[in-house]
């Protein structure tokens, strides 16, 4: 049987940075279905929807637990090889494989056969390959098309193989759901689904010479399985008020897990994009007069009306005044009284300015990296449009944090030199910790203003408020309970529901504890990032 490539050095050590990257740049990193990976030797092409350029890879890198694989072997588009870069060294040092892409040469011809015959060679060694069918990475809310290069991968290598009925290969679908994607200390979801499975014996319609019509029926059901985990909208607004609804029916503070947060959001986000499969028995008639409507109104989504029928147009207007004030829905949901705001807002003040005081003498190892992820960053967001370059950020501050970071603890090390031994140790500990009370400071600070914001806006208004979230929260409940079948009570059920995770609560005591953990920061919401606002909005539609 055979037993995969071993693991090369450079593989190994690119593996060990940016594991130790990720984990800094992001707040949770939460794998689902490690179990679904096939083991060392199995042939597997592990797929997954390509949103976040280079990230997308060395995540699924450092996912797969190396008792599972020896290396996964990576694809990249061909202009991103030969170049005197840090980023063009990292992508052959790992033993990525070369695609050509048409829309890269003039002529609009590309050439793959060597490299197919290389990925081949690979899987017949028990390889894992990583694709991503997308065949393009952009900052778009919908999962592009896939191309057919995977189905015909299985179909080439099961027909070389077909003298060997047995001979198996695998095709692994991820779904990578990004909070932000581009934020720093934000969270990240990768999601195995259940592997397909293929054999000469068992899938003769893939045996050369295959007809086009099953290529296609394995590109849709691949499609079909890695968008099931993962969001995948016509527009971000949908995403948007899919988020909102999922906060409304599962509030602030519920201990649930990221997994079940981004599956309760896939839920609401599945109604708002077909809502005429949630409607009453009898509405066909209504649903064709709402299309026609819609389309005489021009609007971006044909079935915007229907989504506002259902839920209506004041769901989107509530997350709007929400994120004008900078509050959340939670303290619109409880609202406080004067007096305990005011007492909440010295304590949250004095905690910021403690925790910042207490972080300042870190901050001045952490500047340098701030300060050159931040001018490369802005200086490569003016070279293209936001489809085209937001997908690439988080990647620009991965590569240069990292650079920038070896440096600061080499010059740190170096103007410690007699104390050498302790220091590189000390060093990098000492700038965790300061990036920790930082974390804190800024959420609570953060607290301070939207408490402060709260005074501002008045009873009046907030009274006005709790009236349509009252509102809304009721149609949300009957739709979640009635047509989705989510919990009644779902506070109560993901309490009790699943194990220990990152991020995950269990108790209260648990809860102050993991507060002031060393390893993350504990998070009520999954929305947070390490900035003074909470994140809500998206770019605008195209």
């Amino acid at each position: 049987m055979p037993t995969g490539t071993p693991t090369p050095w450079s593989y190994a050590l690119i593996r060990f940075l940016f594991r130790f990257v990720l984990k800094i740049f992001y707040g949770s990193i939460v794998v689902e279905n490690v179990d679904a990976i096939p083991k060392n030797g199995r042939p597997c092409i592990v797929c997954a929807n390509h949103s976040n350029s280079l990230t997308d890879a060395l995540l699924l890198v450092t996912s797969i637990p190396t008792n599972k694989r020896n290396m996964l072997r990576l694809t990249a588009k061909a202009t991103q090889f030969g170049h005197r870069t840090f980023t063009s060294w990292l992508i052959e040092s790992a033993g990525t494989v070369p695609i050509k892409r048409r829309k890269d040469h003039r002529d609009g011809n590309a050439d793959n056969s060597e490299v197919m015959e290389h990925l081949m060679k690979a899987l017949e060694l028990g390889d894992a390959v990583c694709l991503f069918p997308e065949g393009m990475s952009r900052y778009h809310p919908t999962i592009a098309p896939l191309k057919t290069g995977v189905a015909r991968l299985v179909s080439d290598v099961l027909s070389r193989n077909r003298d060997d009925p047995d001979f198996e290969i695998s095709v692994l679908p991820v779904s990578i759901t990004y909070m932000h994607r581009q934020h720093f200390r934000s969270d990240v979801l990768v999601t195995f689904q259940s592997p397909l499975m293929f054999t000469p014996k068992n899938n003769p319609e893939l045996l050369s010479p295959v007809e086009f019509t099953n290529v296609r029926e394995l590109t849709a059901q691949l499609h079909e399985k890695i968008a099931s985990g993962t969001y995948d909208s016509p527009s971000w607004d949908l995403i948007r008020c899919a988020k909102l609804a999922a906060r409304m029916y599962a509030p602030l503070g519920t201990m649930m897990t990221l997994g079940d947060h981004v599956r309760i959001s896939l839920s609401f986000l599945e109604v708002f994009k077909s809502p005429q499969d949630y409607l009453p028995a009898g509405s066909e008639t209504e649903v064709e007069e709402l299309r026609d409507l819609q389309s005489c109104l021009k609007a971006s989504h044909p079935f915007v009306l229907l989504f506002e029928r259902i839920i209506d147009r004041s769901t989107q207007a509530y997350q709007d005044r929400l994120a004008k004030w900078g509050i959340k829905d939670d303290r619109i949901r409880r609202p406080l009284p004067r007096h305990t705001i005011l007492s909440r807002l010295v304590i949250r003040l004095m905690w910021s300015v403690c925790l910042f005081a207490v972080s300042l003498p870190g901050q001045a190892l952490w500047v340098p990296i701030f300060a050159t992820t931040f001018y490369a960053v802005h200086n490569f967001k003016k070279t293209g449009p936001i489809f085209d370059t937001w997908d690439e950020i988080a990647q620009y501050k991965l590569i240069y944090g990292l650079m920038s970071g070896i440096c600061v603890w080499i010059s740190a090390v170096a103007l410690t030199w007699p104390f050498a031994i302790v220091t590189v140790f000390l060093v990098p500990a000492f700038m965790w910790m300061t990036l920790r009370w930082f974390e804190d400071a800024v959420a609570s600070f953060r607290a301070f203003t939207a408490l402060f914001r709260l005074l501002r806006v008045g009873k009046p208004t907030l009274k006005e408020m709790h009236e349509i979230r009252r509102d809304l929260h009721s149609r949300v409940v009957e739709l979640a309970v009635g047509k989705l079948n989510l919990p009644e009570d779902p506070e109560m059920y993901f309490t009790r529901a699943g194990g220990r995770e990152k991020g995950r609560i269990r108790g209260s005591w648990d809860s102050r504890a993991r507060y002031f953990s060393i390893k993350r920061r504990r998070k009520r919401d999954w929305n947070e990032t390490l900035r003074l606002y909470d994140k809500v909005d998206y770019p605008e539609d195209e």
